[in-house]
């Protein structure tokens, strides 16, 4: 049993963990594989719907969509063969995201009717395509740290826009009762919306106040704004700091996945197993994603 879990956790290391040469390789790989897939559900959205369901260009981008949806197969089944815990990672935010990448041609393939006839479902299926960016995420090191950072941050951020919500929808109801139907605020939602969207100092100018009073409170709502943007900014500064100096040296173990040691340990301290050398070449990268 032991013997199996170090010959996959050193399967995983060698095909995701980017503190290992061969992990870095392929790292670039899946990033490439990417980047290049979404670059074609960009140019084929450019076709008209005609030519990309029955044209003759819908052949080539029809192939090259095999070719990226086996990468990314193949990319799930190895995570999942690897991981030493496959189902937290196939119900994890990566494991769903890269489950979701794979699902458009297939869903193709089971329903050809429905994705023929219906605009909407090539535009979906499009969409879901689109999340391969979000793949990307996975390896980059500052995209771990500025996730930490808002788990760590969580409770302070929803505090924050619960406030902003409170200050939205008062704003918003006072501006109802001021301005009313005549000048544009119809409804509470319509209001709330437009407290929004002057409180994010976005200002569409779609709605706007014509009393002198709603002009008073208008200006108010803008130097609140003004105000508040500076406090989430502020806040995940300081998470992220933290979170960077606190992944910068970490570790993982081929065995346990345990990354929580620093660049000077040789062992474990979770199973004991003997640590991979560090590679010194990517001192800021993060390591890969506990499965």
């Amino acid at each position: 049993m032991n013997g199996s879990k170090n010959k996959r956790g050193r399967l995983y290391a060698f095909l995701f963990d980017v503190h290992t040469r061969s992990g870095h390789i392929f790292e670039i790989f899946w990033i490439l594989a990417s980047l290049l897939s979404v670059a074609l559900v960009f140019i084929e959205s450019g076709l008209p719907d005609a030519m990309r369901v029955s044209g003759s260009s819908s052949r080539a981008f029809l192939l090259l969509e095999y070719l990226f949806t086996l990468i990314f197969s193949i990319e799930y089944l190895l995570r999942l063969a690897t991981s030493r815990h496959p189902l937290r990672y196939g119900f994890s935010f990566y494991g769903i995201i890269d489950l979701i990448t794979v699902l458009p041609l297939y869903i193709y393939f089971i329903w050809p009717d429905m994705a023929l006839q219906y605009v909407m479902a090539i535009r979906l299926l499009r969409v879901l395509r689109l999340l391969r960016l979000v793949k990307v995420l996975r390896y980059i090191g500052s995209a771990n740290v500025m996730w930490d950072s808002l788990y760590s941050a969580r409770k302070k951020l929803l505090l924050f826009f619960g406030v902003l919500m409170i200050l939205i929808c008062l704003f918003g109801g006072l501006m109802y009762v001021i301005e009313g139907p005549e000048h544009g605020f119809t409804s509470l939602p319509v209001s709330v919306y437009w407290a929004t969207v002057t409180l994010t100092t976005v200002g569409y100018g779609d709605i706007t106040p014509h009393t002198a009073l709603g002009r008073i409170l208008s200006t108010v709502l803008i130097l609140l704004g003004y105000s508040l943007i500076a406090i989430p900014t502020g806040v995940m500064s300081s998470y992220m700091t933290e979170a960077m100096h606190r992944r910068r040296y970490q570790r993982m173990c081929y065995r346990c996945k345990d990354n929580r040691h620093e660049v000077t340990a040789h062992f474990c301290k979770s199973c004991g197993s003997k640590l991979p050398e560090a590679d010194h070449s990517r001192p800021d990268s993060s390591p890969g994603p506990v499965d």
